[in-house]
């Protein structure tokens, strides 16, 4: 059986092992929950931001600013009629695509981040059509992350000072040539990132695709050496009052099977990955499968990050990520937590859910809104 070229086999031996500690994932992860502890939800969605994005090709310039500009009216009116326990607006991350830079959207887009619309960071397909180089990435992330910088005011810096630090979401999904060699070719690649400044990787999940590793469900450091190819398929859970982590961290959103489908009458379980889409319900036990994956810092249990992600300009799924129906169901998200009294909501830019981390690793308590700026400050707040 072959599905979208590749066989249902080779499919199963990609996700094999994932599959293998998904049992022991969800045992470790439902014994860390604490019965009766009021949770701070911290919600960060990564939006592989493509205006240029159709399915005949990339758009013109025209075309995609006249998108974008709808786009900006959607998610403010959706963040002025959806705000947290603290009053932030509903937004996303937008991870723009370093190889279509153009400096009108980004324009746009940086207006959009002062608005409180959504922090710009780094997306980049590379290696498409022939694999890339160490040298070509590097120069690629350098130049693109410095024109954010410098032209833009986007991104942000530790503490203030220093070159500029960004977080990151892989084309294609071939995190450090992840993929077998496809839609990469750079098996350097973490160690790219974190010499260039990157201080989160919000690729993952991934699954049912080649570039899905056995780490699930958690916020961790990278177990492997950063200069050999996908090293972060093993790794450490960030822990309360731990050590600094070696950046960059990789900030999974969950990955929970879904059994309420049913074929023939039998249970017939489907992946939940976190996207926001038009085929994927848009209630509240689908929000319990999320909190269900429970990623945490180790021994904070009463932060809970869920990181979800869509594709911000798929016309079909706009509703559900930022129009009408996102409007509504994250508006009563945050209504059954308040009527519940059982946790509160938190919408982060990856830039917070990193500080929101660290400050949790520093042993720091309370609301996690606190920590928004405790060591990546916006570039565009300095003065």
């Amino acid at each position: 059986m072959e599905l979208n070229g590749t066989t249902l086999l080779t499919k199963l031996r990609w996700n094999l092992p994932w599959m293998i500690r998904y049992p022991f994932t969800r045992s470790a992860s439902m014994l860390e929950q604490t019965a009766f502890e009021k949770k701070h939800v911290i919600f960060t969605v990564a939006n592989h931001f493509e205006p240029s994005w159709s399915q005949n090709g990339l758009l013109g310039q025209k075309d995609q600013i006249r998108r974008l500009k709808e786009y900006v009216k959607l998610a403010r009116s959706t963040g002025d009629t959806v705000r947290d326990e603290d009053g932030t607006k509903f937004r996303h991350t937008n991870f723009y695509p370093a190889e279509q830079y153009d400096p009108d959207i980004l324009e746009i887009m940086a207006e959009m981040q002062a608005e409180g619309l959504g922090e710009t960071e780094i997306h980049l397909h590379h290696g498409v059509e022939r694999p890339d180089t160490a040298e070509n990435l590097r120069a690629t992330l350098v130049e693109f992350r410095d024109t954010l910088a410098d032209r833009h005011r986007c991104l942000s810096r530790m503490n203030g000072s220093g070159d500029p630090m960004y977080a990151f979401v892989h084309g294609n999904l071939a995190l450090a040539n992840s993929c077998g060699g496809r839609f990469c070719g750079v098996d350097s690649e973490m160690q790219i990132l974190q010499d260039t400044g990157c201080y989160m990787d919000m690729t993952l999940p991934s699954a049912p695709d080649q570039s899905q590793v056995e780490m699930i469900n958690a916020i961790y450091e990278i177990g492997g050496p950063l200069d050999r190819a996908v090293p972060h398929s093993t790794g450490r859970r960030v822990t309360a009052n731990g050590s600094t982590p070696q950046l960059p961290l990789i900030h999974t959103g969950p990955l929970v099977l879904n059994w309420t489908r049913r074929v023939n009458g039998i249970p017939f379980p489907r992946i939940d990955d976190g996207v926001l889409a038009a085929n994927q319900p848009a209630d509240i036990p689908r929000l319990k499968r999320w909190l269900s994956a429970n990623i945490t810092v180790s021994g904070r249990s009463d932060w809970v990050f869920i990181k979800l992600y869509c594709h911000g300009f798929f016309d079909h799924d706009t509703s559900s990520l930022i129009g009408e129906r996102a409007k509504a169901f994250f508006s009563e998200i945050v209504e059954y937590g308040a009527r519940k009294g059982n946790f509160d909501v938190y919408f982060a830019s990856a830039r917070e859910a990193f500080n929101m981390t660290t400050a949790a690793i520093d042993g720091q308590k309370g609301s996690p809104g606190k920590y928004r700026d405790y060591k990546l400050r916006l570039i565009m707040d300095e003065a």
